[in-house]
């Protein structure tokens, strides 16, 4: 009669183990799919935001008018001679 409740009990408390076991292994598989579903999140986003950025390929007015502004004052520096139209051809053959 003994041996039947010792052998009861282990297999209770073997049954009790492999739950757990079970249990953390789908925790560990739930974990593991969350931090899956943020990095193709993560990986969505970047490519959703960075063509946007690279979509606008020529200058603004503004951006080549500052880099004309600074190859002038470069130019003026240095007593080369030219003119803003030049300046202007120069900036948009910088920036693009």
């Amino acid at each position: 009669m003994a041996a039947k409740k010792t052998t009861k009990k282990s297999a209770k408390k073997a049954a009790k183990k492999t739950t757990k076991k079970v249990a953390a292994k789908k925790a560990t598989k739930k974990s593991t799919a969350k931090k899956a579903a943020k990095k193709v999140a993560k990986k969505a986003a970047k490519k959703a935001t960075t063509p946007a950025a690279t979509v606008s390929s020529t200058p603004s007015h503004e951006e080549i008018s500052q880099q004309a502004y600074l190859i002038y004052l470069e130019r003026t520096s240095s007593g080369r001679e030219g003119n803003q139209h030049t300046d202007w051809q120069e900036a948009i053959k910088a920036l693009s």
